[in-house]
Formats: C-alpha cells, sequence, structure tokens
C-alpha cells in the first residue's frame, strides 16, 4: 500500500477510537515511573539524590513554568550542559511543554553554537553555570549580526554547588533566571498533553556534518518511543538498573537512554566529568550496572593506572559502545576485566545507535583474538529499524554477502529522523530511492552482518565526536602560510582517531622550520575551532592529485595511518 491511498481489505470495518489509539510517546514512562516506584533513587548528582516522585514533579514544574510563558508548540528550548539533572528534566519537561528539545554540544564554539541557535530560533537557552560565557558569547554574536531585529531567548542559568558560585552569581547579575527558581514558579501538578500525533517533534539535534553549515536533525515522538524499548531489549536492560552517564546527553538524547531509564524505573547517576577514575568509583559505590562510551572512554578504562581501576569489578558490568568502531584489541582488554560489551552503530539521524553486533552464543567458544574481530563488526538491525542493507552506489541493488565488495549502509524504519531542518535539497539527497543513506561504507558478511569500512564523507571520529574535515580545512585555508590542506584521520592512542592536516606552504614562507610553522598552524586552529577539531599533527610537502585536480585522500589516509598513532601524552 503506498502513503495515502485506500485503506486494504480487513476483516472487519472497527475505526480508531480514544480508548484504542494515542500517540506513542516516550513522555509515558516518566509517568508511570512515578506510580510504579515514587521512591526509588531517579536521579544522582553529587550530593543531589532525586526520586522519581521528585523528577515527576521537577519536570512538571518545568513544563508548567514554560508553558506559562508561551512555550509550547512550535517553539525550540535548547539546553547547553554537561550531565546533571537539569538535561535529564529537560527531556521530558520541555517536550511536556509541546516544545522541542536542542541539547547543544558543551564542546562547540561559541560560532558554531550561535548558528544553532539562530537557525532553530530558540525561545528558551537553559545553560550551566560553567557554559554561561560561552553562551552569552554565541548570543553576543547573533545580536550583532541581527543588529536590534534580535528577540533574545529567556535565558535560564542552572546552578551547581559541586563547582565554583562565583560563575552563577555572575550570570545572575547578568540578568538570567535561577533554574530552581525557573521550577519554583511551575505548577507540580502541571495536567501535560501528550502530542495528539506521533509525527509531533521531540527534540532537534545538530550533526557537525560535512557541509559548512551543521544540519539539524528533527526527531518524532514516535521515534523516540520505539527506540528507547528498542535499547533496553537489545541489551537486556533490567528493570531497576543503574546507569553511569559517561555519554553525553546532548549525543543524540543519550542514545534516547533518557527515556530507556524511565521505562525501566532504573537510576541515573551524573557524571559531569568523565575519567576513568571516576568510572570504576561510580562501579564500586555506587551499584552502577550499565554505561555507554566511545571507544575512547574504553581505552582510558583499560590503560588506567592501578591506583585508579578498582578491580576485579564488584559484578558484571554491561558497556555498549558506539562511535569510531572500536579495535578488536580493546574490545578483548574490556572482556578480561570483567566488562560486558555490546557493540553498536548507528547516527543523529537514526536516533542514535540502531544497528548492533548482536552476540552469537557459538561465538564463545571462539579463541579470544578471533572472538574479537567478529565483535567488532557492526553488527544488525536494532529490533525497532525495519530495515538495514548495504547498496551498490549507482544502481541501489543489494551487494552481495561476501564481507569484500563495498557499497553505502542505508536504513529506513521508524526509528529514522523525519529530516533536516529547513534543508530541503539535504533532504532530497539523503532520502532518496526510499532510503536513508548513511554515507558509510561497508560490507555485508555471509551470517548478514554489516561491517563499516569507511566513512565515504571523510567525517574524522575523535573521542566519540564527529569532525568534518571539510570544515576544519576551511578554516587552515585561513592561515596566511597555507596554500592547500586536506585534513584526514590519523590513528590516535588517546582519541581512536585524531586530525592531521597536511599542507602545502604558500610561495615565500621559508620552509626550513616546519617544527616553528606546525606549532603556529596549531595555535591558529586553537583559537578558530572547537579544541577537538585541532590537528595534532601537521605534515608538509606537495598534495597527490588526480587527473582532474581533486586531492587524493585515500593516499593522504594511508600516509597517516603509515605514520602510526598519535602517542598518548605521558604528562
Amino acid at each position: 500500500m503506498t502513503m495515502g491511498s485506500e485503506r486494504e481489505a480487513d476483516i472487519d470495518d472497527l475505526p480508531k477510537n480514544p480508548a484504542n489509539y494515542m500517540a506513542l510517546t516516550p513522555l509515558w514512562f516518566l509517568d508511570r515511573a512515578a506510580l510504579v516506584h515514587p521512591n526509588r533513587l531517579s536521579v544522582v548528582h553529587g550530593p543531589r539524590r532525586f526520586t522519581w516522585a521528585e523528577t515527576y514533579r521537577r519536570c512538571r514544574r518545568l513544563a508548567s513554568a514554560l508553558a506559562a510563558r508561551s512555550i509550547g508548540p512550535g517553539c525550540t528550548v535548547a539546553v547547553i550542559a554537561p550531565n546533571i539533572p537539569a538535561i535529564y528534566e529537560a527531556h521530558f519537561g520541555v517536550p511536556m511543554a509541546g516544545a522541542v528539545l536542542n541539547t547543544v554540544n558543551i564542546r562547540l564554539n561559541a560560532a558554531t553554537i550561535a548558528f544553532l541557535l539562530g537557525h532553530s530560533s530558540a525561545a528558551v537557552l537553559i545553560v550551566d553555570q560553567e557554559f554561561f560565557t560561552l553562551a552569552e558569547e554565541a548570543l553576543k554574536i547573533i545580536a550583532d549580526e541581527k543588529k536590534g531585529a534580535f528577540k533574545p531567548p529567556l535565558l535560564i542559568v542552572v546552578g551547581d554547588e559541586t563547582c565554583d558560585p562565583r560563575a552563577l552569581d555572575y550570570a545572575l547579575r547578568k540578568g538570567a533566571i535561577d533554574y530552581e527558581k525557573f521550577l519554583e514558579s511551575g505548577d507540580p501538578d502541571f495536567a501535560w498533553k501528550p502530542p495528539k500525533d506521533e509525527w509531533q517533534s521531540i527534540a532537534l539535534g545538530y550533526t557537525s556534518g560535512t557541509t559548512s553549515s551543521p544540519k539539524g536533525v528533527v526527531l518524532h515522538h514516535r521515534g523516540a518511543y520505539l527506540m528507547a524499548l528498542s535499547c533496553a531489549l537489545i541489551w537486556e536492560m533490567n528493570e531497576g538498573a543503574v546507569y553511569l552517564w559517561t555519554l553525553p546527553l546532548f549525543h543524540c538524547n543519550g542514545w534516547c537512554y533518557a527515556w530507556t531509564l524511565a521505562a525501566l524505573c532504573g537510576t541515573s547517576i551524573c557524571l559531569r566529568q568523565v575519567t576513568a577514575k571516576a568510572v570504576y568509583s561510580a562501579i564500586a559505590k555506587q551499584g552502577v550496572t550499565h554505561f555507554c562510551a566511545a571507544p575512547v572512554v574504553l581505552n582510558s578504562i583499560v590503560n588506567a593506572p592501578p591506583s585508579d581501576a578498582i578491580l576485579p569489578l564488584p559484578r558484571v558490568v554491561h558497556v555498549n559502545t558506539a562511535g569510531a568502531a572500536p579495535p578488536p584489541s580493546l574490545l578483548a582488554e574490556m572482556t578480561k576485566l570483567g566488562f560486558r560489551v555490546t557493540h553498536t552503530y548507528g547516527l543523529s539521524e537514526t536516533f542514535g545507535p540502531s544497528v548492533v553486533c548482536a552476540w552469537k552464543p557459538e561465538w564463545d567458544l571462539l579463541p579470544l583474538d578471533e572472538r574479537a574481530r567478529v565483535h567488532a563488526r557492526q553488527g544488525v538491525r536494532y529490533v525497532g529499524l525495519e530495515g538495514l542493507d548495504v547498496v551498490n552506489l549507482k544502481t541501489m541493488a543489494p551487494v552481495p554477502a561476501d564481507g569484500t565488495t563495498l557499497g553505502e549502509i542505508v536504513m529506513r524504519g521508524n526509528v529514522v529522523m523525519k529530516g533536516y531542518l529547513k534543508n530541503p535539497k539535504a533532504n532530497a539527497e539523503t532520502f532518496a530511492h526510499g532510503w536513508y543513506h548513511s554515507g558509510d561504507i561497508g560490507v555485508k558478511h555471509p551470517d548478514g552482518y554489516i561491517e563499516v569500512k569507511d566513512r565515504a564523507k571523510d567525517i574524522i571520529i575523535s573521542g566519540g565526536e564527529n569532525i568534518s574535515s571539510l570544515e576544519v580545512e576551511g578554516i587552515l585555508y585561513m592561515h596566511p602560510a597555507v596554500l592547500e590542506v586536506s585534513v584526514v584521520a590519523r590513528p590516535d592512542e588517546q582519541w581512536g582517531e585524531s586530525p592531521c592536516a597536511f599542507v602545502t606552504l604558500k610561495d615565500g614562507v621559508d620552509p626550513s622550520n616546519q617544527q616553528a610553522l606546525a606549532e603556529d598552524i596549531i595555535k591558529f586552529s586553537r583559537a578558530k575551532m572547537p579544541a577537538y577539531w585541532v590537528p595534532k599533527s601537521v605534515v608538509f610537502g606537495p598534495l597527490p592529485k588526480t587527473a582532474t585536480g581533486k586531492i587524493k585522500k585515500h593516499e593522504l589516509r594511508a600516509k597517516a595511518k603509515a605514520m602510526g598513532p598519535v602517542k598518548k601524552s605521558r604528562l
């Protein structure tokens, strides 16, 4: 049946009615958690501890306070914060008011944040005290660009008793509303309304895509509901799980685990700064059973000094990893320490990870290195994703399941985004032929499991963060000594990958002191781009090109790989 065509024949003509049909939304999970386990811990942050009854009241207060200020359907609420209770509460309170949540990456610079706030027309900005000056700088950029036509968003600052109080005092002096005072203005028994239509937007997240501007990924209530339940199923996550927030909640809404935890009446342990010591400590002292992390975090856990590692683990701890593909050796090391690792793969456009290396019991009999090798594959679709394939880039025909024929990884189903905000051209391209095009190149193995081989768009994944090589190149081209530049991923001991810049110098630039030139380019980069984008290595010389003048990035990638990994700082 095509969309919009007549209904197919059925055994009856019974219509949908309010008793048997409702829009799917993860907001009901919170209502249920507060009913079933009102006194169980919901969110823990340092000395602060909330129960599910309290979290529900706080989220309703937030929704009520927003609604009282006419923030509702059609409005965007941006949050700039690390993993603290307020960003967890926003995942429920903002959509309960009918508004759309945009969690902003705290590692971005002010110029990029200014673009996001402007592009999304953010009506409210909730910002953690530590990032208030960053938000202030971003708002100033917008105000300067709009020249008087700018209506600044309602500015709310979140205090944190584990931080220096001077930052909060400064924000309040600048006119920001204190988050706790804002909640007090709301009704704890606010009668929130679920969306009338599950296609209604629940969240907006920006990619660090390869184009000059990030793209706004719009997610719907239906997908959030299905993914939240899928997350629990594929990870065999138990009711009452104790979950450690090592994964930023600003990454695809914490891969939808913000909503999963309410469905399971679990407990969120907030972690403001992620270190191996903090992870081991939370496992030992707070009963942590699950956490998600990019391979860079796993690497720090495996290589933690004995003084930081609390071993043996008091229980099996389940780890979900995605981002850059984890090296088989890392998976093997984590297993040896007593962690049970689930390897997943996905994108912001698919509500976070939506493909899993589903474990087969027969793999337990394989030698450790062989087991780690199959474990490193990206795998099969989640329960909530209907279609996953690797297809020929030209014909869209599925590639043979031979483990060697390359194609593009494509997905379709209910956990694919609505589309990119205000970007019809990108939507036409990404949804061509009725599939979502990931831009990732992979193979399909004889057992149907897929494996990513390369990223078609030259995205560099550093510590779980996506970096667009084109954007880094665009900034490096502004350096007075740079004639040509190409940025590729180089293996990195600490971050998995880091940017490596291959540079051709302009005529008249003295090439004799390459060390000083490299340092100057890195210093220039630090002033112009987010810290994690800054190239860790700079190589000088002519760039290899095709007959049509295109830079041969595959050759540069091979060169960067041959250089070996960037060593982890021993300082």
